[in-house]
């Protein structure tokens, strides 16, 4: 049975997807969950999150034989000649969470993805193009099954390209972080059909293997919600242009993603909205300089004063959201306190 896999995705970059993985991450750990992250973005950016410099200049040096699977493109760079994948060797973050570092090689991996996807729907010889379909999900799971992981959390990068088309084959939930702005909307709307489309390809092509040499993932990238990031009011009020696309999410949501009609007539539903977070602003660059969560850190840190409440509201609000996630994932299951 395979671990479930968590991928967040938008096709607009800058809207706080890679701080959220990286928050979550922590926060269903905190709460007993063994966590797998995995980076398929090519700039590594939630990566160099948990690692500092030093460290990803030892995981990137190509010249080391002895780290020859620590990134995941080192995994799957076999594939690119004659080879099969590699087992990865993940970084240790915390006892219940690991991490499968991503690596700016990967990008070179864009070309045959894309060669392979129509050869997948070929008469013979599907070995090949099936295992760098799906080498990503591959080396996921081969991750998950070293640490007995319960979910893998996966990052990808803000594009409809061919890295996160594989990226989302092997994806069982998507969760699609937004801001409220014309950019997101428009990418909301584009996203939805495409991953509707991504999902019956992949079925075609799966259908199209009809005895298949290994195990490979079913590709429903079944939408749980949205996430409205960095949120701020005034006067408890959203500012006039916040609230004019903030109210055209609900419905947008509904129709691009869910191909539910919605009357105009009635008010979308919001229950689609598995939060809307704040910025933290004053808190990210701390959090950053220590690597650690907004929610871990300390007066030692820095978080003293008005610090320490925003800190305490960080843990509340990503508590709920993971706790949101999980109940709509694992309808029922409880997370264990940590």
């Amino acid at each position: 049975m395979s671990v479930p896999v968590l991928t967040f995705f938008n096709s607009k970059g800058r809207v706080g997807k890679t701080s959220l993985v990286f928050h979550l991450a922590w926060m269903l750990a905190e709460m007993g969950k063994r966590v797998l992250a995995i980076d398929l973005d090519p700039q590594a950016n939630l990566t160099s999150a948990f690692l500092p410099e030093e460290d990803l200049e030892v995981l990137w040096d190509t010249d080391d034989t002895s780290r020859r699977t620590s990134t995941i493109y080192q995994c799957i760079r076999p594939l690119m000649e004659t080879g099969d994948i590699l087992v990865p060797q993940t970084q240790a973050i915390s006892s219940r969470l690991h991490l499968v570092p991503g690596d700016l090689g990967l990008a070179g991996f864009e070309d045959f993805l894309s060669q392979e996807w129509p050869n997948a729907l070929g008469s013979r010889n599907l070995y090949r193009p099936f295992r760098i379909l799906s080498s990503f999900w591959q080396v996921a799971q081969m991750a998950a099954r070293q640490h007995s992981a319960d979910i893998i959390l996966a990052d990808v990068g803000p594009n409809l390209g061919a890295i996160n088309r594989s990226a989302l084959i092997g994806t069982d939930h998507v969760v699609i972080p937004l801001a409220a702005d014309l950019f997101s909307l428009q990418g909301l709307r584009n996203l939805g059909p495409t991953l509707q489309a991504w999902r019956q390809d992949w079925k075609k092509r799966v259908d199209n293997w009809v005895a298949p040499a290994f195990a490979l993932p079913a590709g429903s990238m079944q939408p749980v919600g949205y996430i409205l990031m960095q949120h701020s009011e005034r006067l408890s009020r959203p500012v006039k242009a916040y609230g004019k696309w903030a109210d055209r999410i609900p419905s947008t949501y509904q129709q691009a993603v869910l191909s539910d009609r919605v009357s105009v007539t009635s008010k979308p539903s919001d229950d689609n909205c598995l939060a809307k977070l704040k910025h933290y602003r004053s808190l990210v660059p701390m959090a950053q300089e220590v690597r650690k969560p907004i929610f871990q850190l300390s007066t030692a840190d820095g978080a003293i004063g008005s610090h320490s409440y925003a800190v305490r509201d960080a843990r509340t609000d990503f508590a709920a959201l993971a706790a949101a996630i999980l109940e709509r994932i694992e309808p029922g299951s409880e997370p264990e306190p940590s």
